[in-house]
């Protein structure tokens, strides 16, 4: 018997994210998150938001929670989703099946310590098992135009915080 395949092409969305941090003295941190949306290369949803007190890694993480659940509401069954980070956090934590034995250790990591950003794993790890998602590592600060947009995005978000939290108006 002949297989027969299909001549539909798999539609990918694509979604690129980052995070920002900014630290203004000794304790206070600004956090600044962004995600875009591609549909056949054209924008169709970008978000960005901040956060007080948040660390780099809870912001590049909370952009991909905040992606995914946007995702969740307008994909199709078939659709094909590809994440793209510069967080070697997330993307060793999906390739590397980290969140796997964070659950054996009673979440904690390979130094006996509480996985950090919990609340926001939960809300990631049920798409690392999932065939329709994909989650690429891209480099940092270094042309990828879309992750250019998301970080300058992000690091606008933590600037307002900042400068808000600071008593100064910035409404750009």
């Amino acid at each position: 018997m002949e297989e027969r395949r299909s001549k539909e092409r798999v539609i990918t969305i694509e979604i690129y994210t980052d995070g920002s941090s900014k630290q203004y003295g000794q304790v206070m941190r600004f956090g600044g998150w962004a995600y875009i949306v591609l549909y056949d290369s054209n924008i169709i949803h970008q978000d960005c938001n901040s956060e007080y007190g948040a660390t780099n890694q809870r912001m590049e993480l909370t952009a991909v929670a905040n992606a995914l659940e946007y995702i969740q509401k307008i994909r199709r069954p078939s659709e094909k989703v590809i994440i793209y980070s510069d967080s070697a956090y997330l993307v060793n934590c999906w390739g590397q099946k980290w969140y796997k034995k964070w659950l054996e250790n009673g979440w904690h990591n390979s130094k006996g310590v509480p996985v950090a950003n919990m609340e926001l794993w939960f809300k990631l790890i049920p798409f690392f098992d999932n065939f329709w998602y994909e989650f690429r590592k891209i480099p940092g600060h270094s042309g990828v135009i879309w992750n250019e947009r998301c970080d300058a995005l992000a690091q606008n978000e933590a600037e307002k915080l900042k400068l808000n939290w600071r008593g100064i108006k910035n409404d750009g």
